[in-house]
């Protein structure tokens, strides 16, 4: 220990100046003599922690770094790059889907696939539109609650990131596999068979209306594995609930509500099938939660990594 001591003592020297205005340097006391004489206290610690360094004067405390006040960096550019690819990939979304409704079976050939909600609850006309309305609604309240969020720039990249992953995701799955329609209520519009400018025409309205029936841009078919609209849904009343107080219960259980009532009149509606609507629910809440629970993976990691060192520290001190 004496060694230790010593050894110690002599880095500390060589780090200080040594030579004061009158050319004396001042004799610098071990830990041990420090403490004993009282001219060493340990700052900032609890009653606890203090006994503790009194009764063990070999430990060292160590000096970390005060966090400054913006501890997450806003980045625009970042959330701009994240609003471009979610906007690129709703664009993908709509000339996918003008693609695949050319190679929708007809009706007549191909009758709707077995469903077992359907064969017990018949179709309401209307309950589309109120699953769209819903929807709207939902989504102008996060709008809202998000202009009155401190990190704007970070919880809206994440929004825009999660939301176009999951429709590059639903490109892909009615791409690979073409459903014949829900029900024989639906009006399909006409194939072009090779006509590009008008599919051009059927791109631009769809984005335009945003692909809502009660905007009447929704008229292709096709686009049933999986469904876009329990997507929003879903997705809108996650992010109110996870970045609103906790205590708005009220708010949280209103918006949970017109999210489940919206997804309910998805199948009441029978605009998509059941597994449709499983499936889009599935992905989109493990997604989020996978996406959150890696952005918080980080900060918790490097708390552990500091907590682990600290203790190997102190165990070696103690053990020398």
């Amino acid at each position: 220990m004496n060694t230790i001591e010593t050894a110690k003592l002599e880095e500390h020297m060589e780090g200080q100046p040594n030579e004061t205005s009158n050319g004396y340097s001042r004799p610098t006391l071990s830990v041990s003599e420090e403490t004993k004489n009282g001219t060493s206290k340990p700052k900032g610690l609890s009653n606890g922690l203090r006994k503790t360094a009194k009764k063990y004067p070999d430990y060292i405390q160590i000096a970390m770094p005060a966090e400054s006040r913006n501890k997450f960096p806003l980045e625009w550019w970042k959330t701009g790059i994240a609003f471009v690819y979610a906007l690129f990939n709703l664009i993908l979304t709509t000339v996918m889907i003008t693609v695949v409704h050319e190679r929708v079976p007809p009706k007549e050939l191909s009758p709707p696939l077995p469903d077992k909600f359907f064969d017990y609850i018949d179709r309401v006309k209307w309950a589309f539109s109120v699953s769209e309305i819903n929807g709207m609604i939902l989504l102008g309240l996060w709008i809202f609650q998000w202009l009155f969020l401190r990190y704007k720039s970070i919880v809206g990249r994440r929004f825009f990131f999660i939301i176009g992953t999951l429709y590059l995701y639903r490109c892909i799955t009615m791409y690979v596999t073409t459903l014949p329609v829900p029900g024989m209520h639906f009006q399909c519009a006409p194939k072009l068979n090779g006509d590009s400018q008008a599919k051009v025409q059927r791109i631009l309205r769809l984005i335009s209306g945003g692909g809502l029936s009660i905007t009447g841009s929704h008229i292709l078919c096709g686009d049933f594995l999986f469904s876009g609209h329990t997507v929003v849904l879903t997705l809108v009343y996650l992010f109110i609930k996870e970045y609103s107080p906790r205590h708005f219960w009220w708010y949280h259980l209103i918006c949970w509500l017109m999210s489940a009532a919206g997804i309910i009149c998805i199948l009441v509606a029978h605009e998509h099938y059941t597994v449709d609507v499983i499936i889009a629910y599935y992905i989109t809440t493990r997604l989020f939660w996978w996406y959150h629970s890696m952005a918080n993976e980080k900060v918790c990691g490097k708390y552990l990594h500091h907590q682990v060192i600290v203790k190997v520290f102190n165990k070696f001190v103690k053990t020398a």
